[in-house]
């Protein structure tokens, strides 16, 4: 399953290079990988599961992942704003790669 590419191709010109360049950083995988679990989260919700993360970089990565079209943001009309996010086709796509990091890691990890 290689493909044949020259030495002197760039990384950024390849198939893995697109897939770093939208799912890279240090909190985007994160954000995918709950949404891959439970679906649809709010921001709230997903601030409490990742940890460490301020509400400003969560809302970064939340935006970032949105323009690269592989999550939805749905505000619903009402006071406080309600705001919920799930995976669109092109983000669920990318699940079974992030499940099979994690029996990989599962596999090798220390005991």
């Amino acid at each position: 399953m290689t493909q044949c590419i020259s030495p002197d191709t760039k990384i950024e010109d390849t198939g893995f290079g697109y897939t770093l360049s939208i799912i890279g950083g240090k909190y985007k995988m994160i954000v995918l990988y709950w949404l891959g679990e439970f679906g649809t989260l709010r921001h709230n919700a997903l601030h409490r599961l990742i940890g460490k993360i301020s509400f400003k970089m969560l809302s970064t990565t939340l935006k970032e992942l949105e323009k690269d079209g592989l999550i939805n943001r749905h505000v619903y009309p009402e006071l406080p704003p309600k705001v919920e996010y799930s995976l669109t086709e092109k983000g669920a796509s990318l699940i079974p790669m992030l499940f099979a990091l994690c029996e990989w890691g599962d596999k090798h990890r220390p005991k």
